[in-house]
């Protein structure tokens, strides 16, 4: 069972689920999710080996799209980031009856070759015996990471306290190939979709839309101008008003 945060009460309007990406938390979503949930339940999820949701040895698109049908009392509205949005994108397709619109944040359903184990790297090579601030954490991760976003990023799954990663990296390291790829899928998804991308981005090209549209036949597409790859976090408002839209349409 996942860890769940939820946002607003049910209304007539059908509820949202959210997943966010690698290294990511349900608690990086909270100011988004709590300004949509104006007018509908909104639940985001810690995804299986993050945040305080369960360990586990797998880390595959069918093992996290299955933790999703679970979070989902009745079908809802799902939006799915980056390894979240591969995840949603397997729940819309083996489980179509599930899913009332799917958004998918820039990611496609395609096998990528950048690795992430640079990160684990640096979140490993962190003392934790000598962490007694997240600042001395940050100083430490500097000597790998150079960009101040990313450690920022990484920082929100560190518990000071109990001087302790809230992800499993070893799982994570190991099933990174799977992480990166997209499993074979047979089902199609009819509903709604919406593919929505940084401008700045190229984890969604223009060559990834014919696959696309073969799985999700009623996509749409949108960019938000001047965001790269975290989208809602550095065009938060200009998300959610695209998210919105779709969503009431």
């Amino acid at each position: 069972m996942l860890n769940t945060v939820v946002h607003g009460v049910p209304s007539e309007q059908p509820g949202l689920l959210i997943a966010h990406g690698l290294f990511g938390s349900a608690r990086n979503w909270g100011a988004v999710a709590k300004r949509l949930s104006d007018t509908r339940e909104v639940s985001a999820v810690d995804m299986r080996n993050h945040g305080e949701s369960p360990w586990l040895d797998a880390h595959d698109y069918p093992a996290m799209a299955s933790d999703l049908a679970g979070a989902l009392q009745k079908p809802a509205d799902v939006l799915g980031h980056s390894m979240g949005g591969k995840a949603a994108m397997v729940l819309a397709l083996s489980a179509p009856e599930r899913v009332r619109r799917l958004i998918v944040g820039d990611i496609a359903p395609v096998s990528y070759g950048h690795t992430q184990r640079h990160l684990i790297e640096a979140m490993r090579a962190v003392d934790l015996d000598r962490v007694e601030t997240r600042r001395q954490a940050d100083e430490q991760l500097a000597a790998h990471v150079a960009e101040a976003s990313v450690r920022a990023f990484l920082l929100q799954s560190l518990d000071v306290k109990a001087r302790r990663w809230r992800l499993n990296l070893d799982v994570l390291d190991r099933e990174m190939p799977k992480v990166l790829s997209f499993p074979e899928v047979t089902g199609v998804f009819e509903g709604p979709a919406l593919f929505l991308s940084g401008g700045d981005s190229d984890y969604v090209k223009r060559e990834h839309r014919d696959r696309i549209k073969a799985l999700f036949p009623n996509a749409r597409f949108a960019k938000i101008p001047g965001a790269g790859h975290w989208l809602h976090a550095e065009k938060p408002r200009e998300f959610e008003a695209a998210v919105r839209a779709f969503l009431d349409a």
